[in-house]
């Protein structure tokens, strides 16, 4: 079966796209009350504030420029909070983003500067992920996603390239970056500096995604337990059926058959942490998808 796979053997250009980062250096900072917030970047230190711990702040000097962020897992009561700074709004709950920004590129790469070292054993992460609202579902699309967990250490400024893998051909309207000095189990003084931000090369020769000729349902949404995906088909065709977490990531997949007329396939989703995923429907003619919540 052909399958509409867009993970990128892409064609790059050489542009690179500092600008379309916010404050992609870390050059800005805006001084809040006992503590400096870098522009354009939300982080857990209004959270934190009430400690007097900040697990956000400037280094001097930058490996690009005058400055670089900072970011450092620190013990706060009873608790270590993950030392983690998100490109438009962070919920100081679950400390993942909330929104990004604009942007409507097709990069090739999530590049920049960054040391790190953890104390403990679980690894932070420097991830992105470029969306699209749809205005039919009224869902957003996760169009391509970009994910690397630390290995190691760096103790001195190197380079890293995190290449994006694309589920869609839509031009995206927003951006996401999300970076984490520590993994899912923080320990007291984790970091992770980075500096010098870029979205780099640009992608060519994306198949078009479009219909795949039937009428999908995902329900019940929100669900705890069992996805159920429901296919009215015009024709009978393979597809792929696959079940991702909001970074790109396979939890389940299986091949279907898609046959003129309405058939019923269910996900398992027990077991599955709270929060939104993506339902994902390959054929060999097009891709879907569809944002679901666990509950």
């Amino acid at each position: 079966m052909k399958k509409s796979i867009l993970s990128i053997v892409a064609i790059a250009t050489l542009s690179t796209t500092f600008a379309q980062i916010p404050n992609a250096s870390f050059e800005t900072w805006t001084t809040v009350g006992s503590y400096e917030t870098p522009d354009g970047w939300s982080t857990m230190n209004p959270t934190t504030n009430v400690a007097s711990v900040y697990t956000a702040t400037k280094g001097s000097p930058g490996n690009v420029g005058s400055y670089y962020l900072k970011l450092t897992s620190k013990t706060v009561g009873p608790t270590v909070v993950n030392g983690v700074a998100v490109s438009g709004v962070i919920d100081p709950v679950t400390m993942q983003p909330k929104s990004g920004f604009a942007y409507t590129g097709q990069p090739v790469s999530l590049t920049g500067k960054w040391q790190h070292m953890i104390m403990g054993s679980s690894q932070g992460s420097v991830s992105a992920m470029l969306t699209k609202w749809n205005s039919t579902t009224h869902q957003r699309e996760t169009i391509a996603t970009a994910t690397q967990t630390l290995s190691g250490m760096a103790m001195s400024w190197s380079s890293f390239i995190i290449n994006f893998t694309y589920t869609s051909s839509n031009v995206p309207d927003s951006a996401i970056i999300l970076l984490a000095a520590s993994g899912s189990a923080p320990t007291n003084n984790d970091y992770l500096y980075v500096d010098g931000l870029a979205f780099t090369g640009s992608v060519a020769g994306l198949p078009t995604i479009g219909s795949i000729n039937s009428s999908i349902n995902v329900f019940p949404n929100p669900t705890s337990d069992i996805v159920k995906v429901e296919i009215n088909g015009s024709a009978s065709k393979t597809a792929t059926i696959e079940l991702l977490d909001m970074k790109g990531a396979v939890i389940s997949s299986k091949e279907v058959e898609v046959m003129n007329g309405t058939v019923l396939h269910t996900i398992d989703a027990k077991g599955l942490s709270k929060g939104q995923y993506i339902v994902k429907i390959t054929s060999s003619e097009a891709v879907e998808e569809r944002k679901i919540v666990i509950e």
